[in-house]
């Protein structure tokens, strides 16, 4: 006889990340991981809040006990301090009885408040979920970091043409028949791969980013009710769409609102990667500029004087022969010995006869040798 289970359970239910360890070259925040932590803060916050509502309660019962009985016995007693003593314990008592009442109504509330929550990984893995009648797993042990890298580059290498064919469907139906075709192909390699293909495709500003990123979330999802349930996802992949296909606009919008915050992500990723390449680039560019003294010509330059600035623009000695003798010598050797550095002043080969000449020449050698020298 065949299991049936009652999916309108999940009609309330907050999916929004993948807890496992990814591939190391996966950008851990691109698979859920920033939406998970504050979740996961705000149950921690809630469940505190909780515990100090019950451990309220529970000292008000006490306070209250202990009125109750010191009211006993009072009662027994003719005396006029007794009276007047039995008088102020009644008080108490009554007190203590609307404190505990208010208590028990905060209490009420917050578990009330608590039934309204929407169900997630951490809350749906207690001990009512924890046994399925289908496809069990069974605990096994973590793979290191060197396992789970060659694991997803055998996996990739075998069937990156089947993934990316999933990557670019746009149907539900299409979707759901293809993974019935190639069921091995639900796992977290695949969607740790489709993650790296939206990244590369927007790094290419690409639209098919937009309908690889639709499938990396429909794949997130079978994962994350596969964990939910502790069944492999191959198992209830059907179950996912059987689902999506005829869910109402609260699980729609859930899945429509992370696949919209997975795209902000990829574009986020995609944009640091960008600016890495390019200051990559300008560094291979700079290293090429450099002079034989191993200063940039562009830093240089900069740093001249707007006199001698003009100078190398016009490639005119004679005004830099003009410009030097109004500094002050040794500005004047310094700015030299930094030109040629950079190549912005080449020396002749007769002229440059070592670093440790160029370190000790006088600004005035360096004057007389402008007319033998070339302006790059």
């Amino acid at each position: 006889m065949t299991s049936r289970i009652d999916y309108s359970v999940w009609d309330h239910i907050d999916v929004s990340d993948d807890e496992d360890d990814t591939h190391p070259n996966i950008d851990t925040p691109s698979l859920f991981k920033w939406r998970h932590e504050a979740r996961v803060e705000r149950m921690d916050q809630f469940i505190k809040a909780g515990e100090d509502l019950e451990k309220g309660l529970a000292e008000s019962k006490r306070k209250l006990t202990e009125a109750q009985k010191k009211t006993k016995n009072l009662s027994s007693s003719v005396t006029d301090d007794a009276k007047a003593e039995l008088s102020k314990a009644q008080a108490e008592e009554k007190r203590l009885k609307k404190e505990e009442r208010d208590w028990e109504k905060k209490l009420e509330d917050h578990r009330r408040e608590e039934k309204k929550m929407p169900w997630s990984v951490d809350t749906l893995c207690k001990e009512g979920f924890s046994k399925s009648v289908m496809n069990v797993k069974p605990d096994v042990k973590e793979d290191t970091e060197e396992q789970k890298e060659q694991k997803h580059k055998t996996f990739v290498e075998k069937y990156e043409k089947e993934i990316k064919h999933f990557g670019m469907m746009k149907r539900w139906d299409d979707s759901q028949k293809y993974l019935s075709d190639n069921p091995h192909l639900v796992c977290e390699e695949t969607a740790n791969y489709l993650v790296i293909m939206c990244i590369d495709l927007e790094v290419e500003e690409k639209a098919l980013m937009e309908q690889v990123a639709h499938q990396t979330i429909v794949m997130q999802f079978v994962l994350e009710l596969a964990k939910s349930l502790k069944v492999d996802p191959r198992g209830c992949f059907r179950q996912f769409f059987a689902k999506i296909k005829t869910a109402d606009q609260q699980y729609q919008d859930a899945f429509n609102d992370e696949l919209e915050s997975f795209k902000g992500r990829v574009r986020g990723r995609a944009k640091i990667r960008i600016e890495r390449a390019m200051k990559e680039y300008e560094e291979e560019e700079r290293q090429k500029r450099l002079g034989p003294g191993g200063l940039d010509p562009a830093e240089v330059y900069e740093s001249l004087p707007e006199e001698m600035q003009k100078c190398f623009d016009e490639k005119d000695i004679a005004m830099l022969q003009t410009v030097i003798t109004k500094l002050d010598p040794t500005e004047a050797k310094v700015h030299m010995k930094r030109c040629i550095d950079s190549g912005l002043w080449v020396p002749n080969s007769g002229a440059d006869e070592g670093d440790d000449k160029e370190e000790d020449a006088t600004y005035e050698e360096l004057n007389k040798e402008m007319g033998e020298q070339k302006i790059e």
